[in-house]
């Protein structure tokens, strides 16, 4: 069994956003939600995954948690979450 790696954003009730990565999403959405995954979830609950890429590689997902905080635009991450949500079929939505 190949473990996997997430890059994942999380939309708050303030209508923010969180991005992270882990190796169990459903886990750590719900570490989120209890208020003992971070410091910024703490303060603003996470309300939904709102994006998230699997990768076969820790690095890789670090990577891209690194591109999509440091190189995107809020303006670009809606984007990013917009086509990644027209692109899911109903049945595989978080």
């Amino acid at each position: 069994m190949n473990k996997k790696y997430y890059t994942y954003i999380l939309l708050t009730e303030k209508n923010t956003y969180y991005c992270g990565y882990t190796d169990d999403l459903e886990k750590r959405f719900e570490k989120h939600k209890q208020g003992l995954a971070a410091k910024y979830t703490r303060a603003f609950k996470p309300v939904k995954i709102a994006y998230f890429k699997e990768f076969e590689t820790k690095q890789e997902a670090q990577k891209e948690e690194y591109r999509i905080k440091k190189t995107l635009t809020r303006a670009e991450k809606i984007k990013l979450i917009q086509d990644f949500e027209e692109s899911q079929p109903k049945e595989n939505k978080i």
